[in-house]
């Protein structure tokens, strides 16, 4: 029997996508950087169309408009006839944002950081890996691996390596319980650079994995400015930054309420941010102050930070920014809690997240 080799699947262009498929995704991704808004959406859509002739005679803008409403993705509501997103729109949203991620970071052999925590699981799955160190006897996928070996080898001089090695993946019973907090402080949007878009996606994207994948997990997403309050996942397309300071410790305090309500044995908290915390709340009036690293802030933040090392609930941090005095702050805090901390791009910030999420599943927090 003689073996064989495989190259590389290379899908053939758009062609095969509709003319509303390829207009869907676009707007997809302009629904996000609008906050939900559809028109001020469809407005810019139809600019990018003037300039790049996305449309054709056979299929214009007015055709997308109504297929949109046709297929249930957005409707017009009141005398003005405004459009709305549908809560089929929100949910291919968060689809749409679990394959642009997830998909990435499975496609790629390893993710942005390595996954030290390994472990044989409860139920196996049908996904597969290449092998790791530390993998056990039990995971190795025997008929993988020899089929990998004959095409890698050929069967005349017959040998297997590790190269040639597939692990099965395993789903692990541990429940979870996780609070993302989202910045909402009004740098996320300074200097030229959209940050909160990616967070948003981010969020929608794990919140759909947890849906599908865990559904006896939790996730609960708060935000974070001058005050903390928590939102649900259909309010993530139309979260907007505000002009707010950072108070990091609203946002830890509540998301410390809300996993003490978590009957879940393993609680986390994800925060992803761009700057230092600039504000406290003292009663009913604020403190503030944006220069620099306030010792009075700071106090109080990494005072919180050991409160939830006791309790043992880490916190990973995902820092969005690189100047060193924030990575200075940020190294402290993770001392003081014991948890992780990454300096990201926006652009690595979905793979960090999603990597850091499946290692914290694969051990006891």
């Amino acid at each position: 029997m003689l073996g064989y080799r495989f190259s590389k699947y290379i899908p053939a262009p758009d062609e095969e996508k509709s003319d509303f498929d390829k207009l869907l995704k676009i707007f997809m991704q302009l629904i996000l950087i609008t906050s939900g808004n559809v028109g001020e959406a469809l407005q810019w859509l139809t600019e990018v169309d003037r300039q790049y002739k996305l449309t054709n005679d056979q299929y214009g803008m007015g055709d997308f408009i109504e297929d949109l409403k046709k297929n249930g993705f957005i409707s017009e509501e009141g005398p003005t006839g405004e459009y709305k997103l549908n809560p089929k729109g929100e949910q291919d949203l968060r689809k749409s944002a679990l394959e642009e991620i997830f998909g990435k970071l499975k496609k790629s052999k390893s993710g942005e950081h390595k996954t030290h925590h390994s472990g044989q699981g409860d139920e196996s799955t049908t996904d597969r890996r290449d092998y790791e160190f530390g993998d056990t006897l039990e995971q190795i996928s025997i008929t993988d691996s020899l089929k990998n070996a004959q095409i890698n080898h050929g069967l005349d001089n017959f040998f297997m390596t590790e190269e040639d090695l597939e692990v099965m993946e395993s789903e692990y019973k541990t429940q979870t319980s996780t609070v993302l907090m989202i910045d909402i402080s009004h740098s996320m949007i300074l200097y030229g650079e959209d940050r909160i878009t990616p967070a948003k996606k981010v969020a929608m994207a794990l919140a759909e994995m947890i849906t599908k994948k865990y559904p006896k997990d939790t996730l609960d997403i708060l935000v974070f400015g001058n005050d903390a309050w928590q939102i649900e996942i259909k309010d993530l397309p139309y979260l907007k930054v505000g002009p707010y300071h950072t108070n990091t410790v609203a946002g830890l305090e509540l998301a410390m309420d809300i996993l003490r309500r978590r009957k879940n044995t393993n609680k986390q908290i994800f925060m992803i941010t761009d700057g230092k915390p600039t504000c406290i709340k003292q009663g009913i009036k604020y403190y503030k102050n944006s220069f620099g690293l306030d010792p009075i802030i700071l106090k109080q933040t990494l005072n919180l930070a050991g409160q939830l090392r006791k309790i043992k609930i880490p916190v990973t941090t995902f820092m969005i920014a690189t100047d060193p005095y924030l990575q200075a702050f940020v190294r402290d805090f993770t001392k003081a809690n014991n948890g992780n901390a990454y300096y990201s791009s926006l652009q690595g910030l979905g793979n960090l997240v999603f990597e850091d999420f499946r290692r914290n599943r694969r051990k006891n927090l």
